[in-house]
């Protein structure tokens, strides 16, 4: 299988590596990025991946530093140092114009990368995007006792809600770095086509996130998606063939 292969390695100035794999095609190319703790091999990632493959499209997934197979420790990592990764992938390991699927934090991600790289970026699709999450979901959601460990410690875990998932390793680092990048306050100056997609159910991303940032971005090609039973991971069967089919649609248009 696809996820089997060793990744690929892209070596920074700075000695940090990331892993990431990639097929050539044609363009515009399609890039997944990854949500918060996840990583370049999930469901999501691996059927764009083949569905690339199907049509000819060039395609790349990577690790985040912290995460997967990258180097580095993910307590030490924040919003803007995984979009600064996203964007050096991006710049050296594409070409041409490229097509941003961001998942829950890639979202975010995503459009800080689009802003970076106006000329490179063809169009934009966020599912359960979360910009500013570590604002208004983590950090305002806070009870006073976490609150009190973190200025102690330096960092909290939280619980995740998904039964296979690891507890979330929530730093003051990584807080007070997103209130560097938070986007929802201001005008977001992309003018791209945007294809949200968002459930109704979904726990972590409140479905009102989709709507604040279609507000907030000056494109005036901007569509959402609302899924009546869609979770946070909007990672089922007819979740995938919605992202595939947007996707086409987007593609063609182009």
């Amino acid at each position: 299988m696809t996820a089997q292969i060793p990744p690929q390695i892209l070596a920074r100035p700075d000695g940090a590596t990331i892993a990431y794999n990639s097929i050539t095609g044609k363009s515009p190319g399609v890039v997944f990025l990854s949500g918060f703790m996840s990583d370049m091999t999930g469901s999501k990632a691996m059927a764009l991946e083949e569905h690339c493959k199907t049509r000819g499209q060039a395609f790349l997934r990577f690790d985040y530093s912290g995460h997967g197979q990258s180097s580095g420790v993910f307590a030490e990592g924040t919003i803007g140092q995984w979009a600064e990764d996203a964007i050096f992938a991006i710049e050296q390991l594409t070409e041409g114009p490229q097509v941003l699927v961001g998942s829950s934090m890639g979202g975010w991600i995503m459009l800080l990368a689009a802003l970076r790289l106006q000329e490179r970026v063809c169009a934009l699709i966020g599912l359960a995007a979360a910009p500013d999450f570590t604002e208004d979901l983590i950090e305002g959601e806070l009870t006073d006792q976490q609150r009190r460990n973190l200025t102690r410690d330096g960092f909290i875990e939280v619980p995740c809600d998904y039964d296979d998932g690891e507890p979330y390793t929530i730093t003051q680092r990584l807080i007070d770095d997103g209130r560097n990048n938070l986007l929802l306050a201001d005008d977001i100056m992309l003018n791209q086509p945007v294809r949200l997609i968002q459930g109704l159910k979904d726990s972590d991303v409140p479905w009102a996130t989709a709507l604040r940032l279609q507000e907030k971005l000056t494109s005036t090609d901007v569509e959402i998606t609302l899924i009546k039973d869609g979770d946070h991971r909007l990672s089922e069967p007819d979740d995938l063939a919605r992202l595939r089919a947007i996707l086409d649609t987007l593609l063609d248009a182009l």
